[in-house]
């Protein structure tokens, strides 16, 4: 069924496939997991206690439709968004392609979400089962987009587990200015002022995008190391297309995701471990096998999270992650997943290793 059900949706339209799997998974006919994680998994991310280290990426669930079958499913974090102040329709269609000969997904969407009050409503109403993540965005219009993640904050400090600050998007034009050195202390700054009035000290990540230079990683990692900011999620999708350089789809503007971002995401995730010592990130980009998910860890990852992969793999990609993890664990004699954290991050950072 689980193969029967890929293939069909890979014959859609990608976003009426993606449409279609919201749908099942809201009427319930995903498959949910039976047996408890194994205690190896079982991981501590910024005060969080997951089951396992393994996410839902932003991006799929945008309007938080079904963060509790998602978690049911197995997730041990499941991230919702990219949500902004104000209902936003995003691109024109198409916006979301295959690049099949490398599994690979190029998207220009937009950040098309119900806006902050609709999805607010939903997460108020919703016991989900796993660490739940709030990605919080401006919209393309804004006059102040440091303004609309203030909003984010106060919208969505009260509701979530944690909170992903989202400058990394390549399809809001002029949002990845916020990663340089002022406009980041700016941001960071009202940002956290606004996370130190909610109720409770809800973990704040800032997702980066892969694109970075060297020089650009140095200002990000002194500028955040200057502040209490919880943690980084590396990466976001890549403008390059060298990986996927004269296939069908190649052309389309937009974000690269899925396994071409695999090499580039961990590279990136290695240099900004060496840079910013123990503090929390989460792997993302281009895991697509449980090795590719232990690579991760090893690079430097605390926790890793998925999407693209999903659409190439399977639902059941979700399990063999986790089963492989738990034998990475073993093979090493360790007893935790927490102990492959940074076992080959020069490895990764220098490109001796690829996926």
């Amino acid at each position: 069924m689980q193969n029967l059900s890929r293939d069909a949706l890979l014959r859609m339209d990608p976003e009426i496939a993606h449409g279609t799997t919201i749908t099942a998974l809201r009427l319930g006919l995903a498959p949910e997991q039976v047996d408890p994680d194994p205690p190896e998994l079982k991981t501590q991310l910024c005060g969080l206690e997951l089951a396992n280290p393994v996410g839902m990426a932003a991006g799929f669930d945008k309007n938080a439709e079904v963060p509790r079958p998602l978690a049911r499913m197995g997730f041990g974090m499941v991230e919702v968004g990219t949500v902004t102040p104000r209902q936003q329709t995003g691109n024109p269609k198409p916006r979301l392609f295959r690049v099949g000969e490398a599994d690979g997904v190029i998207n220009r969407m937009g950040f098309n979400n119900e806006g902050h009050e609709a999805v607010f409503a939903r997460l108020k109403a919703t016991r989900v089962p796993a660490a739940l993540g709030a990605n919080i965005g401006a919209n393309k219009d804004s006059e102040d987009f440091v303004a609309d993640y203030v909003a984010g904050v106060k919208r969505f400090a009260d509701v979530a587990d944690y909170l992903t600050v989202n400058i990394s998007s390549p399809n809001t034009p002029g949002l990845r200015n916020l990663q340089a050195d002022e406009a980041l202390r700016r941001l960071l700054g009202e940002v956290l002022a606004a996370r130190a009035k909610a109720k409770v000290r809800v973990p704040v990540f800032l997702k980066i995008a892969p694109d970075l230079d060297e020089a650009a990683l140095d200002a990000i990692a002194d500028v955040v190391l200057a502040t209490d900011l919880d943690g980084l999620i590396v990466s976001n999708t890549t403008i390059g297309r060298e990986t996927v350089a004269g296939m069908e789809n190649a052309s389309e503007t937009g974000g690269l995701s899925g396994k071409p971002l695999f090499a580039l995401s961990t590279r990136k995730l290695a240099q900004m471990r060496q840079r910013v010592g123990e503090l929390p990130i989460i792997g993302v980009g281009g895991i697509h096998s449980p090795q590719s998910a232990v690579a991760k860890f090893e690079a430097g990852a605390n926790a890793v999270q998925l999407y693209s992969a999903l659409v190439f793999g399977g639902l059941d990609l979700l399990e063999r992650i986790k089963r492989g993890l738990v034998a990475a664990v073993r093979a090493e004699g360790k007893t935790n997943i927490g102990e492959l954290v940074g076992t080959r991050t020069a490895d990764w950072a220098v490109g001796h290793v690829s996926g």
